[in-house]
């Protein structure tokens, strides 16, 4: 059991006790009511979601331009703009 996670329960159903009512034959019960909220954080993280989801994995026009270049013989990779982003990507890991 977590009690992290427990703890994020708890402060989103708050500590407040049921309120209870009398029915017409005396008998009490508790009234609940269902409420969902959701913040704005979700909404916009709903939104990122469904845009995400509607985005194609593979942009294939890049895709199908360097392959016609490379099979064309014309595609050239720059040495220094490749050791630089190698340099990068090994700092990023390191820091």
């Amino acid at each position: 059991m977590r009690i992290g996670t427990y703890n994020m329960v708890s402060q989103i159903y708050g500590n407040s006790p049921a309120k209870k009512s009398n029915t017409a034959n005396g008998t009490s019960y508790a009234n609940f009511k269902d409420e969902v909220s959701f913040s704005a954080t979700g909404k916009d993280m709903q939104v990122a979601k469904n845009a995400l989801a509607a985005a194609p994995d593979v942009r294939e026009a890049r895709v199908n331009d360097i392959k016609s270049r490379l099979e064309n013989g014309t595609y050239e990779v720059s040495v220094e703009d490749f050791a630089a982003k190698l340099m990068d990507a090994f700092s990023a890991k390191i820091f």
